[in-house]
């Protein structure tokens, strides 16, 4: 398994974000889901190093994101929620400048690839701020895709897309999957029941559910996803 989390806990005062969550992520695509508030982007922050755990442990590819930052980080392409980018370079100049952190050997090529792959033909030539809000989007998986990473961690990546932008982005995803671990968080249940191999659910910080969709619809005696995502998470019931 390339991602293991093990009893992975957050914090902050007397709020626990994340509270003793467990799991294991293979090849694949898997669903991260919760509403808002539940911890999602908290555990991919501490997945991707940007925070550090309160508790527990896991480990990408291996590493430890405790005690070995920087191997994970290789290992990890991440698009986290407000995807920030460099609005004054151009869109090929900032993913040269992403190739070269990443030391990236023969980047021209590499770069084109990744340029075909996300759809940023016509743009490449543009400034970051000038792009709407799904080239954008585009140019946050361009970077996170660029090293080839075995790990792709991306926090809700189909914002800001048109009907027809999401059919290719969420193909990629799809395909990414075949030979990576792709973790994704969104709040699109059709887009989990379209590109997902399996689905968490997290609550309060805690793991409501874990299972295939197929596994999970069946548990639950449902035909939508929505609806057990409503059951599970509706904090009045």
């Amino acid at each position: 398994m390339n991602v293991q989390v093990n009893k992975l806990s957050k914090i902050y005062g007397s709020q626990k974000a994340v509270n003793d969550i467990s799991f294991s992520a293979g090849l694949g695509v898997l669903g991260f889901l919760g509403p808002n508030g539940a911890g999602k982007s908290t555990t991919m922050k501490m997945l991707t190093c940007f925070l550090p755990p309160t508790d527990g442990s896991a480990e990408i590819c291996g590493y430890s994101i405790a005690h070995q930052s920087l191997q994970v980080r290789g290992n990890i392409g991440y698009l986290p929620e407000n995807n920030p980018l460099y609005t004054g370079m151009y869109v090929k100049e900032a993913l040269a400048f992403a190739a070269s952190v990443h030391k990236i050997e023969q980047s021209e090529k590499r770069i084109a690839e990744v340029i075909a792959l996300t759809g940023l033909e016509q743009e490449q030539y543009k400034k970051i701020g000038q792009l709407s809000k799904g080239y954008r989007q585009r140019v946050g998986l361009a970077q996170a895709i660029l090293h080839d990473p075995p790990v792709l961690i991306l926090d809700e990546p189909t914002s800001g897309l048109d009907p027809n932008q999401l059919i290719g982005i969420r193909q990629l995803i799809r395909d990414l999957g075949k030979t990576k671990t792709v973790i994704i968080s969104t709040h699109i249940m059709q887009e989990v029941e379209a590109i997902c191999d399996r689905v968490i659910i997290i609550n309060k910080g805690k793991i409501a559910a874990d299972d295939t969709l197929t596994g999970l619809l069946a548990a639950h005696g449902s035909d939508s996803l929505e609806k057990v995502f409503i059951k599970l998470t509706n904090n009045a019931a």
